[in-house]
């Protein structure tokens, strides 16, 4: 297991290969290690963030554009997913944290069946539509690894984590339809609750107001 030393972005998202991010840098060390992979044209990890610490698995990403700088130094940055990795130590020998890595990809490239990616598909338009994913650049539908473009839909960052540790596409897309499965039909009622919450339920004011 060949180990790589990279630098570490801890933060409260989860990316996948070859999906955007844009970020925004203000604080002095990730000034500083953004700085770096600019002038390198190298890659740093981002890994979720937890109240107790930051989970051991994360996704490169490189910076593909500089949107805007700020005389204070702070950045608007667009990134772009690269390589999956697991941590096998930290490194705190700077001002931000690294991590000793190791990369992986899928193991089983047997393509998913069309059935289960069409279903998949129409759930993701499904919950599109709802209204109840989490802000993000949109879709490349053509992509081989599919499962990855979807699911930057989905808000649950704790599901996020454990499929992109998945090695496999069809895996991915049966737990991520799954998922959906489950968590649609429960953001419908969601939505449903909210809309009638003003109301006594009959598409009235409730009473005494």
């Amino acid at each position: 297991m060949a180990l790589r030393l990279i630098p570490l972005f801890p933060l409260h998202v989860v990316v996948f290969p070859r999906v955007k991010l844009p970020l925004h840098i203000f604080e002095e060390r990730y000034k500083e290690m953004v700085g770096e992979a600019i002038r390198d044209e190298s890659e740093f990890g981002i890994v979720l963030a937890k109240d107790n610490g930051i989970v051991n698995a994360g996704c490169t990403v490189v910076v593909e554009r500089v949107l805007q700088m700020y005389p204070d130094g702070r950045m608007d940055i667009l990134t772009s997913g690269r390589r999956r990795f697991e941590i096998a130590a930290l490194n705190e020998e700077k001002s931000y944290l690294q991590g000793e890595v190791d990369f992986f990809d899928d193991e089983d490239f047997t393509p998913a069946p069309e059935e289960l990616r069409q279903r998949t598909l129409a759930q993701w338009r499904e919950l599109e539509a709802l209204g109840a994913s989490r802000e993000h650049p949109a879709a490349n539908l053509e992509d081989p690894q599919l499962s990855f473009q979807l699911a930057q839909a989905v808000p649950d960052l704790d599901f996020l984590s454990s499929l992109l540790r998945e090695r496999s596409e069809a895996g991915r897309l049966k737990t991520l339809s799954d998922f959906l499965a489950e968590f649609i039909p429960r953001q419908r009622t969601i939505e449903r609750v909210k809309a009638l919450a003003p109301t006594n339920g009959f598409g009235g004011k409730p009473a005494g107001l």
